[in-house]
């Protein structure tokens, strides 16, 4: 199972995340187009500079906003909707909204509002709307199946912001600290070192441990800040070593009375919840009625969250749990390829160290295709032809892990 790390001795900021994972092989390009399918009314574009951090290098994104119009001042129903009515991926969506959610439950909290009432300031700009969107894709993009971080410093002092002069951490920062019992250091810093940004992406993704992992590769990202010490973040990827004891587990059940247009809701609040797996398979039930089986792969720790969330969610009266299962996974990776219709993600599988397959992206391809005016299997040729170049890749082979 592919994983990734967060070494936060400095702390987190969104774009510190983001240029972390730019740093670690995400495609500016590809970061380009998520940002473009918001079709957000401000003309956002992204760059990443090489700077230095003390001894360290380091990749620091850089977001470059023009409007006359700007909107800097959003609802979290508008960030939602802005969401759902985007191209991105089904997955990127639900992770985006799910850490908005967990934003707007601390926001809430702090003023003693409802979540709906809630009005990002600083959050609700477009540098952190870009953060929060780019990071679940390049995620999904990388790959990376579970997030994992180290304690955060717990630092003193003020901030100025449009709320007034407030003590740090930032409240909306200290709220997610006690909604998700984040483990945090003492740190003799007096400015803000931890986001509410980069708050909610852990908050809600990761776990707060350091796993054992093969590493595979590091990345970067670059804090704004001069800090006596190196200010960056450093996110590690790597493979899962051992299985964990707690397992995986199956959770189930069959529904014959659900608008089947909740399904596909239902899958997206899983995933961003945790599950490693969600399908469905059509079934007969009692009376020969026609039914749906809800199949999630969950690790035993989110068992009872995911549990929870679909007798909330669907019509059934109970779930049923299958304990203690695992697969035999072939490593996968991302990587893009050059092709004459533009620049397409492959999946790459790993098998004995060699690359046995590789496999274009479906939606990217498809959207290249309308736009050129050309084939899908046109567009998804040439991406096949041009991965060509990763067949003599070598990276470790196959590997047991609890997986889906």
């Amino acid at each position: 199972m592919k994983i990734a790390y967060c070494d936060c001795f400095s702390g987190i900021s969104g774009d510190m995340f983001l240029g972390a994972l730019l740093d670690a092989g995400l495609p500016l390009g590809y970061l380009n187009e998520q940002v473009a399918a918001l079709r957000l009314v401000e003309h956002v574009t992204l760059s990443v500079d090489q700077v230095h951090k003390g001894a360290l290098r380091a990749a620091q994104l850089e977001v470059h906003v023009e409007s006359t119009h700007p909107s800097d001042h959003r609802h979290f129903t508008d960030i939602v909707q802005l969401i759902e009515s985007s191209s991105l991926s089904p997955k990127a969506k639900s992770t985006s909204i799910a850490i908005f959610d967990m934003l707007a439950q601390a926001e809430a909290r702090v003023h003693g509002s409802a979540v709906e009432e809630v009005h990002f300031h600083e959050v609700g700009a477009v540098d952190s709307i870009v953060d929060i969107v780019g990071a679940a894709a390049g995620l999904e993009y990388l790959g990376v199946e579970q997030l994992f971080a180290s304690a955060l410093p717990m630092v003193s002092g003020q901030v100025q912001t449009q709320h007034g002069t407030l003590p740090l951490p930032a409240p909306a920062t200290l709220e997610l600290m006690g909604m998700t019992r984040m483990p945090v250091v003492p740190s003799p810093a007096q400015v803000e070192l931890v986001t509410p940004t980069g708050a909610a992406i852990l908050a809600t993704l990761a776990t707060f441990e350091q796993p054992a992992m093969t590493v595979s590769r590091t990345g970067i990202g670059a804090g704004r800040r001069e800090m006596p010490w190196p200010n960056v973040l450093r996110v590690i990827l790597g493979e899962s070593e051992v299985i964990s004891s707690s397992g995986l587990v199956q959770i189930e059940t069959n529904i014959d009375d659900m608008n089947p247009q909740v399904f596909g809701y239902v899958m997206g609040k899983l995933f961003a919840a945790g599950a490693l797996d969600v399908f469905f398979t059509p079934i007969q039930m009692k009376k020969n009625r026609p039914a749906t089986m809800l199949s999630v792969i969950a690790r035993r720790t989110d068992e009872a969250t995911l549990a929870q969330l679909i007798l909330q969610e669907t019509s059934t009266l109970g779930v049923r749990v299958l304990p203690l299962i695992h697969r035999y996974e072939t490593q996968r990776e991302m990587r893009a390829v050059q092709t004459e219709y533009g620049e397409v993600p492959v999946k790459l599988k790993y098998v004995d160290g060699k690359v046995t397959q590789a496999a274009p992206e479906h939606d990217v391809c498809a959207r290249l295709a309308a736009e050129r005016g050309v084939t899908l299997m046109a567009v998804y040729t040439a991406a096949l032809a041009a991965a060509r170049v990763f067949v003599t890749a070598e990276t470790p082979g196959v590997s047991e892990t609890p997986g889906v």
